[in-house]
């Protein structure tokens, strides 16, 4: 491998590689969208994975991840896109490569539980996710008290929060549950994860958070399973 290979492939390493994985693989599923019915037509949206509880119940447990990687419409993707982007490179830099992965996939997991418990419409996007990448900026302030460049970054994100929320309750279509969902979640793995240069690190409270965000997801099937099995029943 000649020296050029080298610097391209440590180039890659050191770059923010699942960011722009994500992002890619969303891309692929929009488009993918559009050429099998189009982003809001709902039996496309069933077909390739958005949260339905009773199919679920039915035995689907896959929707309550593939629905992170649907968009309903062009302007949904675009702003979720955004956020990724931006948001998402810099929390790559800080938590590295993996722990970023866990902490976008595991706060999609919360989102779509909480939505799979408390809401009933059929839903999909990236929010869940991203909800959950905003719950970590309000942790990193914890895990890095005084540095002036991660506080700026959690008081900025802490007002999208806000915003994003109160939207929310005014718009019939959003699924706040979802939403809330996502940011609890990343918030509890965000302390579970930690950073490799936190200043601030304790393992006993990592493994406590760990087990509470496992015990929180197990809760939320519970109670989604509990209250839409009644209904797949009536309907098998």
């Amino acid at each position: 491998m000649n020296y050029k290979t080298k610097l391209k492939l440590q180039r890659w390493k050191n770059g923010p590689f699942i960011a722009y994985s994500i992002l890619t693989v969303t891309g692929i599923m929009f488009l993918l969208q559009e050429i099998l019915g189009g982003s809001t037509n709902t039996e496309t949206l069933v077909f390739l994975g958005a949260k339905v509880n009773f199919l679920i119940v039915s035995g689907d447990w896959y929707r309550l991840i593939t629905p992170m990687f649907l968009h309903i419409g062009l302007m949904h993707l675009v702003f979720n896109a955004l956020i990724i982007y931006f948001l998402g490179i810099q929390l790559e830099t800080i938590f590295g490569h993996w722990r970023f992965f866990a902490l976008y996939f595991l706060s999609g997991l919360a989102g779509n539980a909480t939505s799979f418990a408390f809401n009933s419409s059929i839903s999909a996007g990236a929010s869940t996710a991203i909800f959950g990448l905003f719950g970590s900026t309000l942790v990193l302030v914890k895990l890095y008290p005084g540095h002036p460049q991660i506080k700026a970054m959690a008081k900025n994100f802490s007002l999208l929060i806000i915003l994003n929320l109160v939207f929310g309750i005014f718009s019939p279509n959003i699924d706040m549950a979802g939403h809330v969902g996502g940011l609890v979640g990343g918030y509890i793995v965000t302390f579970a994860l930690s950073t490799p240069r936190a200043w601030k690190t304790n393992k006993k409270q990592q493994l406590s958070y760990a087990l509470l965000f496992v015990g929180i997801i197990i809760l939320l099937i519970v109670i989604g399973f509990s209250r839409y099995s009644s209904i797949f029943n009536l309907f098998s």
